[in-house]
């Protein structure tokens, strides 16, 4: 096995052995870079001179005993969102051509001291604003969307060309392209990771949190970025735990390779100790009117300037949907952030009923890259952006914390999520739960990119 192919706490274990060196590890990331980049397309900027210095520093400390913690020497991608100071946050837009970062982001700083090498920043839907990263290719298939908008990030993690990453989830985004590329996402409990020094879409709405290769390897990131401990435990036992099974919404619209998985899914965490309980999810006809009429006219807010000054420099897709966020009006707004404020109350009743919610992350594996639309068997056709935001947008709306993880694929062999949705401040519950029904599943091997020799064993 290749340093490039560890999981974030494998790799630890090994440095900490001296089985392996920062520098070893840091040194096969950039080599794995090299060679998928062609392919996939993750990266805005690639700082390899700064993450081998970042690595070489990290191996004289650990020599002298100063040993930073978990992430010392581990090699990290983040989302072209955050800011990272002498490095360009362009939020993969030409409005932002040349741009650097004069500080760091909250995020950054936190990582940098805990020891994790920066090994670039990863591509995003323009501005954070779309669920596809059209210039990122899948990681399993490079015909497909990547999903988004922290696409970069996702694929990165998923190809082995970044060891873990930070993406921004408003309305599903880090946990649409981990569902898409079969790695794990945590979308953590709104205002719960600092977001000072990220760019915003929608700040009511954004979201800051790790994606990596395990469950297990997500909480030391969350402990980093919040400064505190993040809980989660490998026991197997789930015995008292109480999930809750969506008896509406979250299965409607789903395509049948993905429900027949989440539902297998949600029987082995039955089978560990679980007790299922049918739950009614509260005001689903609100949700993507809520998620829209919250997130347009903030995000045109937030560009007001460059989009009168320079518009012809945003993608067609973006400088529409801020076009139209200037065209709502006050009271639709206002409306939004009432109706948010009685979901929440309602979400947060039913969690009382409840320990986790257990559902599919998306209704569907990740689309052909180019195709707008899905028709599901009744005749209904939906835009593959609002296939993709429908079953993630309640907890960015009511903000309580989700996380998703591989649970199988589909017969064209693409990744398949689920997303575990908890209390407030409880990611150590749905740690816990989803480290759990990891252990049950077999190893799973990083995605086969095309050109490169993994890809050939295993086609």
């Amino acid at each position: 096995m290749q340093p490039y192919e560890l999981s974030l706490t494998a790799a630890t274990q090994e440095i900490r052995a001296r089985r392996m060196s920062p520098v070893e590890l840091v040194d096969s990331v950039l080599d794995r870079i090299e060679q998928t980049e062609p392919h996939l397309r993750a990266y805005v900027t690639v700082t390899a001179e700064r993450a081998r210095r970042s690595a070489r520093r990290a191996e004289r400390e650990l020599a002298a005993g100063h040993a930073a913690g978990p992430l010392h020497g581990i090699p990290m991608g983040l989302k072209d969102m955050i800011d990272v100071a002498g490095v360009a946050t362009t939020g993969s837009s030409r409005v932002r051509e040349g741009h650097l970062a004069r500080t760091d982001s909250t995020v950054a700083a936190r990582l940098t001291a805990a020891g994790a090498a920066l090994l670039g920043k990863t591509h995003t839907h323009e501005f954070a604003y779309g669920l596809t990263t059209p210039q990122t290719r899948n990681a399993w298939d490079p015909g497909r969307v990547a999903g988004g908008s922290s696409g970069g990030s996702a694929v990165a993690v998923a190809a082995g060309a970044a060891t873990f990453a930070l993406g921004t989830d408003t309305g599903g985004s880090i946990r649409v392209p981990a569902a898409l590329n079969g790695v794990v996402g945590l979308k953590p409990t709104y205002d719960l990771v600092p977001r000072h020094g990220v760019t915003s879409l929608s700040w009511s709405l954004d979201h800051v949190g790790p994606l990596a290769r395990t469950v297990r390897d997500i909480a030391p990131v969350l402990a980093v970025l919040t400064g505190h401990a993040a809980g989660g435990t490998d026991d197997a036992d789930l015995t008292g735990l109480r999930v809750g099974v969506p008896a509406n919404y979250y299965f409607d619209h789903v395509d049948p390779d993905v429900e027949a998985a989440v539902r297998q899914a949600i029987a082995r965490l039955e089978a560990l100790g679980a007790h299922l309980v049918d739950v009614e999810i509260p005001m689903t006809r609100y949700i993507q009117a809520v998620q829209w009429g919250l997130m347009v006219p903030e995000a045109t807010a937030y560009h007001e300037r460059t989009l009168r000054s320079v518009p012809e420099r945003y993608a067609a897709d973006v400088r529409i949907l801020l076009e139209a966020g200037e065209l709502l009006p006050a009271g639709d707004y206002l409306r939004a952030q009432r109706a948010r404020t009685l979901m929440r109350q309602s979400w947060l009743e039913m969690l009382e009923q409840v320990d986790v919610i257990a559902a599919p992350t998306v209704p569907t594996t990740a689309a052909r890259a180019g195709r707008p639309t899905l028709t599901w068997p009744d005749g209904t056709v939906e835009s593959v952006s609002d296939a993709y935001v429908r079953l993630c947008a309640p907890a960015d709306i009511t903000g309580v914390p989700a996380l998703t993880l591989p649970v199988g694929h589909d017969p064209a062999g693409m990744p398949i999520g689920m997303q575990l949705m908890g209390r407030p401040l409880d990611e150590a519950v749905l740690l816990r739960a989803g480290r759990a029904l990891e252990r049950t599943q077999p190893h799973r091997p990083l995605a086969p990119v095309p050109g490169s020799a993994d890809a050939m064993i295993s086609h």
